[in-house]
């Protein structure tokens, strides 16, 4: 079953729309990016990932967004689902 996180970025100072168009773009094996907004607020830019499994997610956090140059630091929602 597919996982859903939210990746809440904090970029260089000017370096938010460059963030944001990068993951844009963004392609890693078993994740897709589903939508990237830049905000105001602690965060610069907030990405939503799918992913084939948590594992999945977490290595394009690792291996893939956290290499964009210009982030800092990054923090993930998991997305639950509660019955």
């Amino acid at each position: 079953m597919a996982v859903r996180g939210y990746v809440l970025i904090e970029t260089d100072v000017g370096k938010a729309k460059a963030v944001g168009a990068a993951i844009s773009d963004f392609a890693y094996p078993g994740a897709r990016v589903t939508a990237v907004d830049t905000v105001t607020g602690p965060y610069d830019v907030i990405v939503q990932l799918e992913a084939d499994d948590l594992d999945c997610l977490g290595n394009a956090i690792t291996d893939a967004v956290q290499k964009v140059s210009g982030v800092q630091r990054t923090t993930t929602c998991l997305a639950v689902r509660l019955a």
